[in-house]
């Protein structure tokens, strides 16, 4: 069995990882994301001497994942510092010469749970975290979602609750999806961290106003097989039924399925690789990158 490197790049810390083609984790460490000098010097130490043939990248973002671009392999865009327009896979290339596969850590997600997870024999799912911020990646027809860039689906408008007055913490939209959802927005609103909330707090109801709305619009484009929803917030298990009640009540039986009507419980649900569906996901692309399917390509 081949060995297979990954990485699950963070804005808060890389996980590194060795596996097996069969999703299998063999050893892992963890790195605060520091600068790119210091992070990086850490997760080069982790592989070298591992022997490693192919090494598969799932990275906060926003990334350009689109091979043939004169930016493929970068971080771009980032508010995290020092990480804006920083070559992450050409600084891995200097340090091996293997194929490497690169993507956002939520596409990467999407297909570890698309390979051995909660969607495994669909051909299609979404993989949503809600945590610091808000992502969500694609698998459609057994293939990771790209088109001009890859998705970035925490950054949808919302309709803001009746009874919520919060400005919204987004630094490029205000009250989009994460500037209302992910957790520092839990926070700044309630003034309390959501894992000291009680599981009957209003706050939860209002996350879930707003999660709901963000599923409506991802059933209605994509129409995924399965829905996936981790992060520490969905660790909160009172969201989920929650969420799945709004969101019944916001299709209001226009879209007919037995999954979104007798199933929903099955539908949208916690990752069954649990907090392992980032590392196993870049071993997914890790094992695409074997293979010779380095990433999205232009057209």
């Amino acid at each position: 069995m081949k060995k297979l490197g990954a990485i699950e790049a963070g804005g808060t810390k890389f996980v590194c990882g060795i596996g097996t083609e069969d999703g299998q984790i063999l050893e892992r460490a963890s790195f605060p994301t520091e600068t790119p000098e210091i992070t990086m010097k850490n997760v080069v130490s982790f592989f070298e001497g591992k022997g490693i043939e192919a090494l598969g990248i799932g990275s906060f973002g926003p990334i350009d994942p689109i091979v043939g671009s004169p930016t493929y392999g970068y971080i771009t865009t980032t508010p995290k510092p020092h990480w804006g327009q920083f070559n992450l896979v050409g600084h891995l290339k200097q340090h091996f010469d293997i194929p490497m596969s690169f993507d956002t850590d939520v596409n990467g997600a999407a297909l570890g749970e698309y390979t051995w997870g909660a969607a495994r024999g669909l051909d299609s799912c979404i993989y949503i975290t809600v945590g610091t911020g808000i992502g969500a990646g694609a698998v459609v027809g057994g293939k990771m979602l790209h088109g001009l860039s890859h998705p970035e689906m925490g950054h949808i408008l919302v309709r803001r609750h009746p009874d919520d007055t919060f400005e919204g913490f987004c630094p490029y939209h205000g009250d989009c999806l994460e500037g209302m959802a992910a957790g520092p927005a839990i926070e700044k609103r309630w003034n309390i961290k959501g894992s000291d909330l009680t599981p009957d707090h209003p706050a939860w109801e209002m996350e879930a106003h707003y999660l709901a709305q963000a599923l409506m619009s991802y059933v209605l484009i994509l129409s995924p097989q399965k829905i996936i929803m981790g992060g520490g917030v969905m660790k909160q298990e009172q969201l989920f039924p929650l969420i799945r009640t709004k969101l019944v009540e916001l299709l209001n039986g226009y879209v007919q399925h037995p999954s979104l009507s007798e199933h929903l419980d099955q539908y949208i649900v916690y990752p069954e690789l649990g907090d392992n569906a980032g590392l196993c996901g870049a071993i997914a692309l890790a094992k695409l990158a074997l293979n010779g399917e380095e990433g999205a390509t232009i057209g």
